[in-house]
């Protein structure tokens, strides 16, 4: 259930609004916009007739129910689109943002170089992974505590902030002290027990879509981390597994819409691990921004015939330059029509 408190209403009347939804035994969120707050009461096993019932409390326009099994999620909750905000870094804003960086923290000078090539060309945010999974247990699976201390030396090197991994909740302290980002990986987004312990970090979430998720459980898992208390998360199309067989994943661009659609959460797109090829990369990054992509995030390596992980799609760093500069193309090909249109 929906509470839209009145313009105007004071803070004793929206006090007494979530007192009650506690009584009614809901959980209470409160979202404060720009010319009103929204109540959101959430759970189940409650005292519906009761929490109706707040339609005439003091204060109180209205109250709807939630249409969707996600709430805290929707957009009928919070209209307002959100901005994460990560070190002066606003996902979800007027500004498309670029996470970059290689699949895989495999040594200091690989690290130091690619921060430095991707800060150059205009990232606003370094990925790499310390703790990899990986299909294969005789893979790389990443140099764990001597990669997040590169990341962090990378960070303070170009002031980028750092994006990688959580695998598990037995890590989730030691990363959350090197990076600023968590990102939660395709493979676990329905591991419930590492949702429920990021719900309670003060780190901001990237959330990617799973390879066989739909988006009502992509936007569910999502639920997990509002509704247990962490706001800040960000949601990644990463791809998905269907029929083709040309294409390591097959991204899924109506999701990046419909997500956008039904959520206030800031959507990004990754077109790396959403081919698996690095000569579909920059058209793919145009085209998830021209359906409302908030961002991308897109793996960059110096060398990535030499690349421990991911070298197919991983970019050199002149040709992630190249994608930066190619990025203004969608939008200068949009103009002509926005001018015909408001003929």
């Amino acid at each position: 259930m929906i509470i839209n408190m009145a313009e105007g209403a004071t803070e004793a009347e929206i006090q007494h609004v979530v007192d009650n939804i506690v009584l009614c035994g809901y959980q209470p969120h409160v979202i404060r916009g720009s010319e009103r707050t929204i109540v959101a009461a959430v759970g189940s096993g409650g005292n519906r007739a009761l929490l109706e019932a707040l339609k005439v409390a003091p204060g109180v326009e209205d109250a709807i129910p939630i249409a969707h099994p996600f709430k805290l999620v929707s957009r009928q909750v919070r209209r307002e689109p959100s901005v994460i905000e990560v070190a002066g870094v606003k996902i979800g804003g007027d500004e498309v943002i670029v996470i970059a960086g290689p699949c895989s923290v495999e040594s200091r000078e690989q690290l130091l170089d690619t921060a430095v090539a991707v800060k150059n060309a205009g990232a606003h945010m370094l990925r790499g992974g310390a703790y990899k999974p990986r299909t294969s247990p005789y893979d790389f699976q990443g140099l764990g505590i001597e990669a997040l201390k590169i990341l962090a030396e990378a960070r303070e090197l170009t002031g980028l902030p750092v994006v990688t991994e959580v695998m598990s909740t037995e890590d989730l302290d030691l990363i959350a002290e090197h990076a600023d980002v968590l990102q939660v990986g395709a493979r676990n987004m329905q591991n419930f027990a590492l949702l429920r312990r990021l719900a309670k970090s003060n780190r901001p979430i990237l959330l990617k879509r799973g390879p066989s998720a739909t988006v009502k459980e992509w936007l569910l898992a999502a639920e997990y981390l509002l509704s247990g208390g962490n706001s800040q998360v960000i949601l990644c199309e990463r791809g998905i597994k269907t029929f083709e067989t040309e294409l390591r994943n097959t991204i899924d661009l109506a999701a990046i819409a419909l997500a956008k659609e039904l959520s206030h959460l800031p959507v990004i797109a990754d077109p790396s691990h959403g081919t698996g090829r690095r000569s579909l990369i920059n058209a793919v990054s145009r085209a998830a921004i021209a359906v409302g992509a908030d961002g991308l995030i897109v793996e960059v390596h110096p060398c990535p015939e030499r690349a421990l992980s991911d070298g197919p799609q991983s970019l050199d760093l002149q040709g992630f330059a190249a994608m930066i500069r190619s990025l203004s193309e969608p939008l200068r090909r949009l103009a002509p029509l926005q001018m015909e249109a408001s003929a």
